[in-house]
């Protein structure tokens, strides 16, 4: 399930492409559930065949490929999407791909058909992800900034950390594991943590997050994720709760991770270490 550091690879892994020119963007004849590719192929292709690729960015959980002019393209992978520049894991999800002046191929795989592609001028973009929808990126947000939109809500603080209208690009996966590195019960509400909580999770947000970004992301028991060359992702060898219900807590070595959900999610977490009772500097 791509998150934001998997999504913030496969961005990273596709920048050897800024610079080279469209020669050709198609939707593909896939078998499977169509996703959403917009606008129609004939405009498409009219407004990205010829255009130089300006810069490769990201949006929350969207790689974003601008080009000269104005237009981008915009992928989001949802939960089984991947931007690949190498050959895809199958080609019966394959769904778009962008070929360049070079040779080399950007493609866009979905097993589950939940993402999308699209085409968006400035003024669309602004429209759409300017509006409040979408807060400040995890990974560009301010200590205060991000107090100051959660320490209010009365939601427990995992569930808070999902809001991407409040911070943009956490994911399950990771709010798991940045609470259990701040040593804060993932149920506690937002209005009960204090200012040393908040200060030791952005801390831990902005460590586990690079962190996992250094290591490619994730690649779960699934095999989804694979990075822009299709190779797995290496942090899961590091996670400290995710995933381990029932395993010793990495932390105490004494007690058990114990798995619960909440908001229809599952969260992993060690009831020693995010206890009540947990001592903040370990």
């Amino acid at each position: 399930m791509p998150e934001l550091p998997e999504v913030e690879t496969m961005r990273r892994g596709i920048l050897s492409i800024v610079g080279k020119r469209v020669v050709a963007a198609e939707r593909m004849p896939s078998p499977r559930k169509p996703i959403l590719i917009s606008p129609t192929p004939a405009v498409f292709r009219k407004r990205t065949v010829g255009r130089t690729v300006a810069a490769v960015d990201r949006l929350g959980k969207r790689v974003v490929i601008r080009l000269e002019g104005g237009d981008s393209i915009i992928l989001e992978p949802r939960m089984t999407g991947l931007v690949l520049l190498a050959d895809p894991p199958t080609t019966e999800h394959l769904r778009f791909r962008l070929t360049l002046s070079d040779g080399r191929t950007v493609y866009y795989w979905d097993r589950r058909g939940l993402g999308s592609v699209r085409l968006f001028s400035e003024k669309e973009i602004a429209a759409r992800y300017d509006d409040g929808t979408l807060g400040p990126d995890a990974l560009a947000i301010k200590r205060d900034d991000f107090r100051g939109r959660l320490h209010r809500s009365r939601r427990a603080i995992k569930v808070a950390l999902l809001d991407q209208r409040a911070v943009a690009g956490i994911g399950n996966l990771y709010a798991s594991e940045m609470l259990f590195v701040a040593r804060i019960d993932p149920r506690k509400r937002c209005t009960a943590l204090k200012k040393d909580d908040w200060d030791r999770l952005y801390k831990a947000m902005r460590d586990v997050l690079l962190t996992a970004v250094k290591y490619e992301g994730s690649t779960l028991s699934d095999g989804t994720y694979r990075n822009a060359l299709n190779k797995a992702g290496g942090y899961q060898n590091h996670h400290q709760v995710y995933d381990r219900a029932e395993s010793l807590c990495r932390g105490c070595e004494t007690t058990p991770i114990r798995r619960i959900v909440q908001a229809q999610r599952a969260t992993f977490y060690c009831p020693r270490c995010q206890g009540p009772k947990r001592t903040a500097a370990r």
